[in-house]
């Protein structure tokens, strides 16, 4: 990295109380990429699953740039009928367009790894449209592509 954005460091961490307006913004442009909107209320709740810290409910880090909350990633631990350990589903990445390439996506994933290996879960799987080019040239690098095909039922 070169320039000012080099000076600042990055930091994964968890989410906290406090960050509800900035991730809040965070996950409106994920779902905006995925042309989704959702109400206030459903942010309010995703947000307090989050927090929750209860079993089997969504967990999450933010990215931070210095002091600017620059991308999201949230999981999940659960039972899988062949393992005895728990598995991890990464549900949602984001970084913010203008710091994309610089690492972010990473960071998340790699720092989603390492919450699964201390919960014991060692399978970390996630989905991605076909299409996302961009981020698959990330995954590519960092995980290994399965052959399952995702079906789903119609609403």
């Amino acid at each position: 990295m070169a320039g000012p954005a080099a000076a600042e460091s990055l930091t994964i961490r968890p989410v906290e109380r406090a960050d509800r307006p900035q991730w809040g913004r965070l996950w409106q442009g994920y779902l905006a990429f995925y042309d989704t909107t959702l109400s206030e209320a459903m942010y309010d709740l995703a947000f307090q699953r989050l927090l929750s810290g209860e079993t089997g409910e969504f967990r999450g880090f933010l990215a931070r740039l210095g002091d600017r909350p620059v991308g999201l990633v949230h999981y999940l631990f659960h039972r899988h009928g062949w393992r005895e350990e728990p598995v991890c589903y990464l549900q949602d990445l984001y970084a913010d367009p203008e710091v994309r390439g610089r690492g972010i996506g990473a960071a998340l994933i790699t720092a989603v790894y390492a919450a699964a290996d201390e919960a014991g879960a060692p399978s970390v799987y996630w989905l991605t449209q076909e299409g996302n080019a961009t981020a698959r040239k990330l995954y590519d690098r960092i995980a290994r592509q399965t052959d399952f095909i995702k079906y789903q039922r119609p609403q």
